[in-house]
């Protein structure tokens, strides 16, 4: 699931203005549907239970919570730093997981 979450943003570029729950809902629905294979072990009467798709939902609120809260580490602010310095930037960065996505855009424009 964060993966998903992690893989929506970047498609979105880190941009929380263009975020769309729905759109990412469509998104984690296709990755659950063909790539989860915990999700193909569902009975059709679990997959269409009220109970399970509330707790999904809570479950994609505690991710997308947790992804946003976990702050960058001390490594990529150097690096990001040092890159934003070489390249003349000023990226914003608020978490980890979006740290990640700007080191490998400033690591991809430095090249």
């Amino acid at each position: 699931m964060t993966t998903s979450f992690e893989n929506y943003m970047e498609k979105i570029e880190w941009n929380e203005d263009k975020f769309n729950l729905s759109q990412f809902v469509e998104i984690w629905k296709d990755y659950i549907s063909n790539s989860a294979s915990w999700y193909k072990q569902l009975s059709a009467e679990q997959k269409n239970d009220p109970e399970f798709h509330e707790d999904l939902a809570k479950k994609i609120n505690e991710i997308i919570e947790k992804t946003f809260a976990e702050p960058p580490t001390s490594s990529q602010i150097e690096e990001i730093d040092a890159l934003q310095k070489e390249l003349n930037t000023d990226y914003e960065y608020s978490c980890k997981a979006e740290a990640k996505y700007v080191l490998t855009f400033l690591k991809k424009k430095a090249d």
